[in-house]
């Protein structure tokens, strides 16, 4: 079952299936004509720090054909520590200005260029668990640096749904809600955000606090995690009952557009799509499309993490693409042989504990 609660869906005029790396990279970094108009007015370069992630690439290749498309003299540069080279490469062919640094780097991040529009991506989740310190200093030293550098920047800093209390699905945090984390993971989220609220507050910066829930990109997320444990015959664990997900182009959308709705003080917006999907009906919906049968390993509990994008939805729209179309091409990228990250998200986890 997908409880879909705010409005209708409108037509989809996308692929029917997604059958290679080639195609789903090139939707990923399609802008739409409102993205490449944002652009043609957006004052001053972009900087996107912490690029090398599993979101970065995208939007990386997205800024900067929306540029292009828009044929305006602007610089997009990408910042990370570039552990891989192939990642780099793809991201300076895409016309990327690529710099490698280390954000707990206060020498190096004084090297960085001062531009106007700054698109703050870095942080730790996995392996939190047993070396807490690192995930606190990636998490809020980190911001704290960058926060000094720029200032006079707008900045929108990705954070996560984590930091609201869990929810059931019939009474899902709006950006009124207050922070509740659960787990030192989303503490130091929380601790994130604080930095940037403080940088907003002293020194007037514009901030976005963007808090997303589960990006689709087919080669990793919630339907990825799902589908292939389906297709290799293994239970799913069905202890969180419900999510949000978002198809990773409309993410990656909506940051960069996010750029003009910074704030002082710090503005905050949830960002997912307007369906409620349930653990269990997707589960049997891919068995269905996988031709695999569903078992599951947990008994649901009430409360998952969960989020209202009401506001990002009167913004920008509805995405592009509504979850029914994720589960199909989610389930014909496994099928098929679709490449995976080999990232789980462990979106059943409800401790806290990553």
């Amino acid at each position: 079952m997908i409880q879909n609660y705010l409005l209708p869906r409108k037509p989809l005029i996308l692929h029917d299936l997604i059958e290679t790396e080639s195609q789903l990279d090139a939707l990923l970094s399609q802008p739409t004509d409102e993205l490449v108009e944002f652009m043609r007015n957006l004052d001053g370069d972009i900087i996107i720090l912490g690029i090398a992630g599993k979101m970065g690439v995208s939007l990386g290749q997205l800024a900067a054909a929306a540029i292009e498309k828009a044929a305006v003299p602007k610089c997009i540069y990408g910042v990370a520590r570039f552990s891989d080279a192939g990642t780099r490469e793809r991201l300076e062919s895409a016309g990327v200005r690529t710099i490698q640094c280390d954000l707990l780097d206060r020498v190096e991040i004084a090297k960085l260029p001062r531009v106007r529009n700054v698109l703050f991506m870095a942080g730790r989740k996995f392996g939190t668990a047993g070396d807490e310190p690192l995930t606190w200093a990636v998490n809020t030293l980190a911001p704290a640096n960058i926060a000094d550098h720029y200032r006079d920047a707008n900045i929108v800093a990705f954070s996560t749904g984590c930091v609201y209390p869990l929810a059931r699905a019939d009474s899902m945090p709006d950006e009124r809600v207050a922070p509740a984390p659960v787990g030192e993971y989303a503490q130091s989220c929380l601790g994130r955000e604080r930095v940037f609220q403080y940088a907003s507050n002293v020194w007037g910066t514009p901030v976005c606090l963007y808090r997303l829930n589960y990006a689709i990109d087919l080669r990793y997320g919630v339907l990825h995690d799902i589908a292939t444990r389906i297709w290799h015959d293994q239970p799913v664990d069905n202890s969180s009952p419900a999510f949000n997900i978002i198809w990773q182009g409309d993410a990656n959308q909506q940051a960069l557009r996010c750029l003009s709705h910074c704030t002082t003080p710090a503005n905050i917006l949830n960002v997912t799509g307007p369906e409620t999907l349930f653990t269990e009906d997707v589960a049997r919906q891919l068995g269905e499309l996988l031709k695999k049968p569903v078992r599951f390993s947990s008994t649901p509990g009430e409360t998952s993490y969960l989020s209202d994008s009401s506001q990002a939805v009167k913004l920008f729209g509805r995405p592009s693409v509504t979850a029914e179309q994720l589960i199909r091409w989610q389930a014909h990228w496994i099928k098929s042989g679709g490449r995976s990250l080999g990232k789980p998200t462990h979106f059943e986890v409800s401790d806290g504990a990553y």
